[in-house]
């Protein structure tokens, strides 16, 4: 089993409960993560429930062209790397394709990923010892989610990208192992409070995602009931795929619509009608929807 464990993205979600599991095998833990005060307490926490382990910690922004130096500083610090694992993502429901949400998604998930994972290649070869890489991709590169489209995109360029380095480090020789995990809705902050069915507990996913890690698979879908959806989201043709709604979001559970009040009445008994000044001040004021 690894001794020397790095997580990226521990300070939430997978990533924390990840690096907990870890530390309670025994294993020696280097979290990273973009804010400071929660490393800090998990840091405290994994020190104090666990006698006998090393903790360390830093501050990395995955999209900063640093981040390299300082996943290989980190590194440094623990002596050398057995297991990478990168948990370190966002996604959210875009369907009227902010800019801004599209553009950070990608710098995220896409060119964050890659400028990590691709260091944790190179720490490993350059230690002349085995490793494995695993890292936090979803069941949505299985197919491209008008709901949320870079969300689905940057995970797919994620699968392939681990299907490709599995390749060149067989072709190449190099002792890596590397793990694609396609966990389905988890409880976690990424579901920004929205409810799914078929959601998972946090522990739930975090044990199932342990074992795959441990049992060194190339691609664990977390759980069966995701494994079958995306079989039958791949059997679908294109031009019927394509046709679903651009809202649509594999069982979402919409959140109930309260009932209308009735509709006032005039004096004659039919609706009272506003002025057109009502009308249009309703209008200005009603709060839109979050995305």
């Amino acid at each position: 089993m690894a001794k020397n464990v790095i997580i990226m993205g521990a300070t939430s979600g997978l990533g924390e409960a990840l690096a907990r599991r870890f530390a309670a095998l025994g294993c020696d833990i280097a979290i990273a993560g973009r804010r400071t005060e929660r490393l800090e307490a998990l840091a405290r926490e994994l020190r104090e429930s666990n006698e006998g382990i090393r903790v360390f910690w830093d501050m990395i922004d995955v999209r900063s062209p640093e981040a390299p130096l300082r996943l290989s500083h980190l590194s440094d610090q623990i002596g050398g790397v057995d297991l990478y694992i990168h948990a370190s993502g966002i996604g959210h429901e875009n369907t009227s394709l902010e800019p801004t949400i599209e553009l950070e998604t990608a710098e995220t998930n896409a060119l964050g990923f890659v400028r990590c994972v691709d260091t944790a290649v190179t720490l490993l070869r350059s230690q002349g010892r085995d490793g494995q890489i695993a890292a936090i991709s979803s069941v949505a590169s299985t197919r491209g989610l008008g709901a949320s489209p870079a969300y689905s995109a940057t995970k797919a360029l994620q699968a392939h990208y681990l299907e490709a380095l599995r390749q060149m480090s067989l072709a190449k020789g190099w002792d890596i192992t590397v793990t694609d995990i396609r966990p389905g809705f988890v409880d976690t902050p990424l579901l920004e409070g929205k409810s799914y069915p078929m959601t998972m507990p946090l522990a739930y996913a975090a044990d199932r995602i342990v074992k795959a890690i441990l049992a060194k698979r190339r691609v664990a879908w977390i759980d069966w009931k995701y494994l079958l959806l995306c079989i039958a989201w791949r059997c679908l043709p294109g031009m019927l795929w394509e046709r679903l709604p651009v809202g649509f979001v594999p069982f979402r559970t919409e959140p109930k619509q309260e009932k209308k009040a009735a509709e006032p009445k005039s004096a004659a008994g039919g609706p009272e009608v506003k002025k057109p000044e009502e009308a249009a001040g309703t209008a200005a004021n009603e709060p839109g929807k979050d995305k």
